[in-house]
């Protein structure tokens, strides 16, 4: 009988184990939403910052505007090429740092 008393206090102890560990985990999961949505306004922010500075008298244009000059401009031939040059390169950084943290990690 004691032990069967013990045992519940175990499992007791566990489900509360889990409920810390789910209510823990739910924050971290709220802070990295948080934090990836600080991350996406700060990069738009300055995305637009770089639009506007190489557009003269950006700000006199609508948003329909920008938007049709960027979508005839990103289309062309030429932005596609650039474009899939850039994302190469991103690639091949991306796989270099990993085989260098690979590399420092067996060390």
């Amino acid at each position: 009988m004691a032990t069967s008393k013990k045992l519940a206090e175990q499992i007791a102890a566990a489900e509360s184990e889990i409920k810390e560990k789910e209510k823990k985990l739910l924050e971290l999961k709220q802070k990295h939403k948080a934090q990836e949505g600080k991350e996406q306004t700060h990069r738009l922010i300055e995305r637009g910052k770089i639009l506007e500075s190489l557009i003269e008298d950006a700000a006199t244009l609508t948003d329909g505007q920008i938007q049709a000059l960027l979508e005839k401009t990103i289309t062309t031939d030429f932005a596609v090429k650039i474009l899939t040059q850039l994302k190469q390169q991103n690639v091949e950084a991306t796989g270099e740092k990993s085989e260098a943290e690979r590399a420092t990690a067996e060390e």
